[in-house]
């Protein structure tokens, strides 16, 4: 059997606000590996790589309780969903600024959290949710292929025995 699909989560939280939270609610290495970054470059960096095969990413960004940072999550958002359009994206937002941050970042954003004592645990809702959809992804791909395969044995074998009839008709 083959080995199991590894989730990466990658993390980035400047302000080390729910980096270990995250670890501790993760700590299965057969799961997933958890990556946190306090820089953006780093983040960035590690997100723009190529993905492994199938493997599921997803982006955690942690939005800092400041009012001025919006713009800068927004290009950031903007520029994961260009450089990885296979990753998730999830916000995870101060309760008292989550409609502006809605406002202001609308596209391609999986999931938005609020920043509260259950943020971890809707977190982990919303990781399982994004790797059973990664999952379907994978098996419909599968599924799709497999299909085309038996379509053409079919047609394969109507066109043998059609050309069989007309080249031995006393066996029919």
């Amino acid at each position: 059997m083959r080995g199991r699909n590894i989730s990466r989560l990658i993390c980035y939280d400047d302000h080390r606000q729910i980096s270990e939270d995250l670890r501790k609610r993760f700590s299965d290495p057969s799961k997933y590996k958890v990556e946190c970054f306090h820089s953006r470059r780093d983040f960035m960096r590690i997100v723009e790589k190529p993905a492994e095969t199938r493997s599921c990413r997803i982006a955690m960004i942690v939005v800092p309780d400041k009012s001025g940072q919006t713009d800068i999550i927004g290009k950031m958002t903007d520029r994961l969903s260009r450089t990885a359009p296979d990753a998730g994206i999830i916000l995870i937002v101060p309760a008292p600024r989550m409609d502006e941050i809605r406002k202001v970042i609308k596209f391609n954003i999986d999931a938005y959290i609020a920043k509260n004592s259950n943020a971890i645990l809707r977190i982990h809702n919303e990781v399982k949710k994004l790797v059973s959809e990664h999952n379907i992804n994978v098996f419909r791909k599968r599924r799709n292929l497999s299909l085309y395969v038996l379509a053409g044995y079919i047609v394969l074998t109507a066109l043998s025995v059609l050309i069989a009839y007309f080249r031995f008709p006393g066996y029919f």
